[in-house]
């Protein structure tokens, strides 16, 4: 008797949980490709994905996909098609991308047509002939893009060839680093730049050979300074304009998380507009330049969670500039100086004064702020770690995810140092095939160059590390990432650092589960899990069985925020 009634104990038990799952029936079940977890240390896939509520129900086999199925589940057929969470953005400028998407485009080729100096020119007037409205709006003709390094001529455009462009509007091109421009006479004269001007703190004003006067290059604070004052002449609807062009650029990748890794106040202003309204179609996380938003920072402090897909994640410190452009700081001096420099050129710090920077970092440790902070070079590396220490001393180490933008030349020692102090490393993998050859050749010399980005140093130590495309130094490419992470492969064949190479498994953790780990969101992103939001990228072709060479050339199918479908190929 007492057999029978724990047997019907048992029965009653499992029609009330079949019950409890046919109400919780999904929206929708994916099936027939290959859909990868992400889950654990190996690659591990599964037959079917159900999805309900914007939520992740169910992933697994067919044994209990019955629970989850009702007559008006939609079933989606990926025919062969590969499945990951979707891509989150470990370090990038989302509304820059927007910006760069309405500029005229000067990036050079694989990317853009951006090969000579006349090519620039030419590219740039045709933009104005096709944007004259917005260039009277906000005054200035603008590009994005150009890189000297792939350049034929090899140098920076100058004010008397961006002359021929415009003398009435100042014209203003965008170096692919970010960290560098070019002006015409116009935009000088427009920025208060002569030859009395000196060179701001952080800056520098590149001049004419035996002259002081400025020959149209501008570096970091040089460059900032002026576009920070241009970008503030766009009102609030034009703002909204640029992040929904970010958007669509991102989502074109695969990305649902993407990242504001320089924000302004004003910026943040109109992110949370956009949030109150529901107009954002995927989640953005910001992080404002303590140098400029200190005050907002203490007046919206930062959170750990989303309101309408939006937050204030923390803070960003810019230490130093990029090695591309020679304007990293580095402890051994640059292979090539740049032209008029000493054989002895290290680059330079952004904030030369320690105790201004120490306080920087301090004060985020004190407000319990994640801060990321942007270091490419080693010595730019010290100098954080230092006030790392200093801070972690002071304020304990507890959680913080303190991250290193960029760390392309973090050395053996430092990266010992950052795994004591919990700092995570966020690469920069894609300058192996953007600037392997020049940081080979010009900026750092084989043998650091090989060791750019430390990928397989990091997991060594039993660390984690994400990577990032930085867009709009690049686009938001998530492959081109992969591709680079995996094959360090350069323009010409050359791999940067075989040594450095790691799995396709590990680069694709990069940038899901380690990325959101670094964003304090792995428990709500970045694997396929049930509970999990139902963030998806679906891949025409798969990453784990293609041929390495191959990665980079994987397009993005279909990108799904929420179970809701952002973008279709």
């Amino acid at each position: 008797m007492k057999k029978i009634q724990i047997t019907v104990l048992i029965l009653l038990s499992l029609m009330s949980c079949k019950k409890e799952e046919k109400g919780t029936s999904a929206d929708m079940i994916y099936f027939g490709g290959s859909i990868y977890t992400m889950e654990g240390d190996q690659p591990v896939t599964a037959e079917y994905l159900a999805v309900k509520d914007g939520k992740i129900l169910y992933v697994g086999g067919k044994d209990s996909l019955e629970y989850f199925k009702n007559d008006q589940t939609k079933m989606i057929d990926l025919k062969g098609k590969t499945m990951l969470p979707g891509f989150i953005d470990a370090h990038g400028h989302l509304y820059n991308v927007g910006v760069q998407s309405m500029a005229a485009d000067l990036l050079p080729p694989p990317d853009g047509k951006g090969k000579n100096i006349e090519e620039l020119i030419s590219i740039t007037q045709e933009w104005s002939k096709n944007n004259q409205a917005l260039i009277d709006k906000i005054g200035w003709i603008v590009g994005v893009g150009y890189d000297d390094a792939q350049l034929e001529e090899k140098r920076h455009p100058l004010a008397t060839e961006l002359d021929k462009i415009s003398t009435k509007y100042p014209v203003l091109m965008v170096h692919q680093s970010g960290h560098l421009a070019s002006m015409n006479s116009k935009a000088l004269e427009a920025s208060g730049y002569d030859e009395t001007t000196e060179d701001p703190a952080g800056g520098f004003i590149q001049r004419i050979p035996g002259t002081k006067k400025p020959n149209g290059v501008v570096e970091e604070m040089a460059m900032f300074n002026p576009l920070f004052k241009l970008l503030g002449i766009v009102d609030n609807n034009g703002a909204k304009s640029i992040i929904r062009e970010g958007v669509k650029s991102y989502t074109r990748f695969g990305f649902t998380t993407a990242q504001e890794g320089r924000a302004t106040g004003d910026n943040c202003d109109v992110y949370l507009q956009m949030a109150k309204n529901k107009e954002l179609d995927i989640d953005i996380y910001a992080y404002p330049d303590i140098q400029q938003a200190r005050d907002y920072l203490l007046k919206n402090k930062p959170s750990k969670e989303y309101v309408n897909r939006f937050r204030i994640a923390g803070t960003k410190l810019s230490v130093d500039g990029s090695p591309q452009g020679k304007t990293a700081w580095l402890t051994k001096p640059y292979k090539v100086p740049p032209s008029g420099m000493p054989a002895k050129y290290f680059g330079y710090p952004a904030i030369p004064n320690d105790s201004i920077f120490n306080d920087y970092v301090m004060t985020a440790y004190k407000n319990d702020w994640q801060i990321i902070a942007h270091c490419n070079g080693d010595a730019a590396a010290d100098q954080f770690l230092n006030a790392v220490k200093m801070s972690v001393e002071k304020y304990s180490l507890k959680d913080r995810r303190t991250t290193m933008i960029h760390a392309q030349t973090v050395r053996e020692d430092q990266l010992d140092t950052m795994k004591e102090f919990q700092v995570i490393p966020s690469f920069f993998a894609m300058h192996t095939f953007y600037w392997g050859d020049w940081h080979r050749d010009e900026t750092l010399g084989k043998e650091r160059a090989y060791r750019i980005s430390p990928a397989k140093s990091t997991l060594n130590r039993g660390m984690i590390f994400t990577q990032h495309h930085d867009a709009p130094v690049t686009y938001p490419d998530a492959l081109r990432v992969i591709s680079s992470t995996v094959t360090r492969v350069s323009r010409s064949g050359d791999v940067i650092g075989p040594d450095q190479r790691v799995s396709v498994f590990d680069a694709l953790r990069s940038i899901t589960i380690w990325a959101a780990y670094q964003a304090f969101e792995e428990d709500k992103k970045g694997t396929l899990t049930k509970g999990k939001l139902a963030d998806l990228v679906i891949l025409e072709k798969n990453p784990f069985t293609i041929n390495p060479m191959e990665l980079s050339g994987i397009v993005v199918s279909e990108t799904i925020k929420e179970g809701k479908t952002v973008f279709k190929r």
